[in-house]
């Protein structure tokens, strides 16, 4: 790499998207590229999927080929490295493959970017996101390789083999079990960010590195615009942790962020509307 690279625009960070592509921008890479913004950062994206979907739900979804993501993952290290990345939904198990390949490559370097994972596996409106070959290799290769991981309970549950997660308990031995799970794979111990926004109360729970269990009470807002909760919240954490942020106050200051961005919303489209990303800056 030439010496002359840099992770950053002037005084601007670039920050790195891996997702799927939502042409209604509740979610997805543009969805990530405007919380980005909110935070003062620079996007850049390499889209794993093109879906059809709207507010209404996600109808189908297309792969990207897997040499296209790597060739785009290439081209953006080699000009815009990334100071972290966010990955969301990848599809299919050859696209989970080529982002652990580009992962271990930074990791050969001696890069320590931070990496968060909000391991998109079903649609709120019950689509297959990532077939099952993808959500194995998921668990045994990415999981190891990745900072971060924010599971709502459903998705831990799917993760961890836990088929009904509801009490706090089981909450916090479904997180141990996923760090254990993690360096039985050869892995680093993992921050485990089990989010509650499909519980009441919609409390998160933060585990972190030294097995230190934090509750985050959370406060449920009244609104129809919540299509990408989990989405935004996972790009918002990315986003503080690279602005310097430790974990505890990094954690609460995207709740934050993403609790103004359900009450400052306004309605569009007919079904689960978007939320009102770009909060800070209007």
């Amino acid at each position: 790499m030439p010496s002359s690279v840099t992770n950053t625009i002037g005084e601007v960070k670039t920050v790195l998207t891996i997702a799927g592509f939502d042409p209604s921008s509740g979610a997805g890479v543009t969805a990530d590229l405007m919380v980005f913004a909110a935070h003062g950062l620079f996007g850049t994206s390499c889209i794993t999927a093109l879906t059809v979907q709207s507010t209404m739900g996600v109808r189908a979804f297309y792969p990207v080929e897997a040499s296209i993501l790597s060739d785009s993952l290439a081209c953006l290290d080699d000009d815009l490295p990334p100071a972290g990345i966010k990955i969301g939904m990848m599809g299919t198990r050859a696209a989970v493959a080529t982002v652990c390949d580009y992962l271990e490559r930074l990791r050969r370097r001696g890069s320590d970017i931070p990496v968060v994972l909000d391991p998109v596996i079903r649609s709120s409106s019950g689509r297959e996101l990532l077939e099952p070959e993808g959500v194995d290799l998921l668990k045994k290769r990415l999981l190891p390789l990745v900072d971060w991981v924010t599971p709502n309970h459903s998705e831990l549950g799917w993760l961890t083999g836990r088929s009904d997660i509801k009490s706090k308990e089981e909450t916090v031995r479904a997180a141990e079990d996923l760090q254990r799970e993690v360096i039985g794979h050869g892995g680093k111990p993992l921050n485990v960010l089990a989010t509650g926004g499909d519980i009441i109360p919609p409390d998160d729970l933060l585990v972190t590195l030294a097995s230190r269990h934090h509750w985050m009470s959370g406060e449920h807002v009244e609104t129809s615009s919540t299509h990408g909760t989990g989405c935004a919240l996972s790009s918002a954490l990315l986003c503080r942790l690279v602005l310097g942020d430790d974990l505890i106050t990094a954690t609460r200051n995207a709740k934050s962020y993403v609790a103004e961005a359900l009450r400052s919303a306004v309605p569009i489209g007919r079904g689960r509307g978007p939320m009102n990303h770009l909060w800070p800056i209007r």
